[in-house]
């Protein structure tokens, strides 16, 4: 599940070097909408899959695998990778405000919806197109970074406060991929929420984009929780 700013397509290499290793991937399309909106979506394309599963979130994606495999007996692992993995009550502005600020913070506008439906989002947050290379991606080369600032994908403002429910890290093995070189999500924070569920820890040299930077890492990662999800 990717995050914030992005698309499944940031999971391409890691999916083929998954599917090298002979492992079954579904990369779907977070909505980045609200927390308990996105994660029933994934929920509900989880229950179409047949045998055990490990649910893997990047950024905010982490939120969503957590309220989505509490009390799912075929989820049998989860993959944090520089994500938020949240405890009960607690939102992404949460583990946000906790720590020192990320310089991501004043790199951020909000842009108003040219329509808006009762209940729903009235705001999109996007990274400024000039400090997204060095806030988001600083790893990648110029020419990558330059196409993902300007096909970014925003969040719904009220996504980053709706409230985790029990986390299934608490009863599911865990991993997490920590980012020393974030530039989104502080790594101590990305420390902390490892230490907090007991989490497997890989520590990779890489900004918040680790997951197009390293791949091969994080792939890695992923099929270790498979084999001992097994």
């Amino acid at each position: 599940m990717h995050g914030a700013f992005t698309d499944a397509s940031s999971w391409a290499e890691v999916i083929t070097l998954l599917h090298a290793d002979g492992l079954t991937v579904r990369a779907p399309a977070n909505p980045l909408r609200g927390l308990a909106q996105d994660a029933a979506y994934l929920r509900s394309t989880v229950s179409d899959i047949d045998g055990p599963v490990v649910l893997v979130g990047h950024d905010y994606g982490g939120a969503v695998i957590t309220q989505a495999a509490a009390d799912a007996d075929d989820i049998v692992a989860l993959c944090y990778v520089a994500a938020f993995g949240l405890d009960a009550g607690e939102c992404v502005l949460d583990i946000m405000n906790r720590f020192a600020p990320a310089p991501v913070t004043d790199a951020t506008f909000t842009a108003a919806l040219p329509t808006r439906t009762p209940g729903g989002a009235d705001g999109e947050l996007y990274i400024r197109e000039d400090l997204f290379p060095q806030i988001y991606a600083a790893d990648l080369p110029p020419g990558v970074k330059e196409v993902l600032s300007v096909a970014q994908r925003p969040i719904a403002c009220n996504a980053l406060t709706g409230r985790s429910g029990p986390p299934a890290w608490a009863s599911t093995p865990s991993w997490y991929a920590i980012a020393t070189a974030d530039r989104m999500l502080n790594p101590t924070a990305q420390r902390f929420m490892a230490l907090r569920m007991a989490a497997t820890e890989h520590v990779l040299d890489g900004s918040h984009a680790v997951v197009l930077s390293q791949p091969g890492a994080v792939a890695a990662m992923i099929r270790e929780a498979a084999e001992q999800g097994q």
